[in-house]
Parts: structure tokens; C-alpha cells; sequence
């Protein structure tokens, strides 16, 4: 019997134990939450001092003993050729001017597609790239992917598409240690973002899927295919 008394007595402890600890995780969450909203509403006005994805990257470097060297210049984006600004969105998110945070015919095509065993494409629009981008590196996992797509719709409302297309041309990576568009233009074209030429701009859109992989002078293939959507689009 009193073995049975101290079970019973030790039970609401544990389940005690349990609710707090619930509590505190969903508080720690929450406030994590309220914390990247908010700073996606400072991003409107203020530009962001670092990224999760440099603050990544400086870390492999470290852990690794590598290197690093960070090559970045914001620049706004009146700045920035138009030639990129199109050749970015033909090359990552066609729909950006209509859609609203999420392209959901781009995720369906994107998932036939790899349903079909054709070869893996995103689905993410430039507002999950740059929420993703800023918040949460470079990993991939189910917790993420939630967090990312409860953001988007307040970086969608919050910011607007030329605050977004600023942000996201400004803090992308685009090489080792090479992150924004004016560091990619002098880095791999010795130009500035507001000079690049149009088959520049193709082939420096062309390496995001893969900027630590791919050059842009070996992309001819799909700078190509960018320039004719850029045709297609009126551009």
C-alpha cells in the first residue's frame, strides 16, 4: 500500500512537470515568433545588420578552419539594373508581382515534377527565400518550413514587393562568402549592380539554385533559357 500511495503521489509531479515544461516551450516559441515579426517590421525601414545564412557561413568557415572573407555593399534598389531585378525573378519566382507570399501553381508544378523523377525544383517564391534567408539559414526540416510560411504572410503585408525584391537582391548569397548583388557584380563581372548587362544579369540569376556550386560563365544553358523568359514576360 505505501508503495502504491508514493506512485500515485509521484504521477502529479510528473504530469505537473510536463504542463511546464509545455508552457515554457510554447511561451519560448511564441516569443520567438513575436521577435522575427518584429524585426520584419523594423526591415521596412532599417536594413538588416546580418543574416542567418552569413552568420552560417561564418561558422562552417570557423568550424573548419576556412577562410572567410565577406564581400557585401547594400545598395537600394533604384540602384540595382533592371536587367538583374527581371533576370532574378524570371530565373526564381515568375508570379512575384501576383502572387501573395506563396506561389501555389509553382509548388503543385514543382511537385509533379519530382513526382514525375524529373529533376528537383523549388517551389519558394522570393518572400520564402528571403524570410528563409534571414531567419533560418540554410537547413532544411519541417519546423523550419512551418516557421518560414507563418512569416511570409507578414513580410508580404509588412514590407511590399519592392521592399522585399530590395532585401532579398541585397542579402542572397551568390558565392563564397559573396552575398547582394553589387558584391556579385564586381566580384564575378568587375561591374557594379547598377551597370550589369543583361546577359550578365542571366548568368549571375542563374547560379542561385546552387552559388557555392556553379559559376556563372558555365551557365550558358540556363542564363539562356532566363533570357527567354525575360522575353516572354515583356522584358
Amino acid at each position: 500500500m505505501v508503495r502504491k500511495s508514493a506512485s500515485k503521489s509521484r504521477s502529479p509531479r510528473r504530469e505537473s512537470w510536463w504542463r511546464t515544461t509545455l508552457r515554457w516551450v510554447v511561451a519560448t516559441v511564441v516569443c520567438l515568433w513575436l521577435l522575427a515579426a518584429l524585426m520584419l517590421v523594423a526591415a521596412k525601414w532599417i536594413n538588416p545588420p546580418t543574416t542567418a545564412v552569413h552568420m552560417e557561413r561564418r561558422v562552417e568557415a570557423w568550424v573548419h578552419h576556412r577562410p572567410y572573407r565577406l564581400r557585401y555593399e547594400y545598395e537600394p534598389l533604384s540602384r540595382i539594373s533592371p536587367n538583374l531585378q527581371h533576370a532574378v525573378i524570371a530565373a526564381e519566382d515568375a508570379r512575384f508581382y501576383q502572387h501573395h507570399g506563396f506561389d501555389w501553381h509553382a509548388m503543385e508544378s514543382a511537385a509533379q515534377h519530382d513526382m514525375d523523377g524529373g529533376r528537383l525544383r523549388g517551389g519558394s517564391t522570393l518572400d520564402q527565400q528571403l524570410v528563409k534567408n534571414l531567419f533560418f539559414g540554410t537547413g532544411r526540416s519541417i519546423v523550419r518550413k512551418v516557421a518560414e510560411a507563418s512569416l511570409v504572410p507578414v513580410a508580404e503585408l509588412v514590407l511590399g514587393k519592392r521592399r522585399i525584391l530590395e532585401l532579398y537582391l541585397n542579402e542572397v548569397e551568390w558565392g563564397p562568402g559573396v552575398y547582394g548583388a553589387q558584391a556579385a557584380c564586381v566580384y564575378y563581372d568587375h561591374t557594379t549592380a547598377r551597370s550589369v548587362s543583361r546577359d550578365e544579369a542571366a548568368r549571375l540569376a542563374a547560379i542561385l539554385p546552387a552559388p557555392l556550386k556553379w559559376k556563372p560563365q558555365r551557365m550558358n544553358w540556363y542564363s539562356a533559357i532566363i533570357l527567354k523568359r525575360m522575353r516572354q514576360m515583356g522584358w
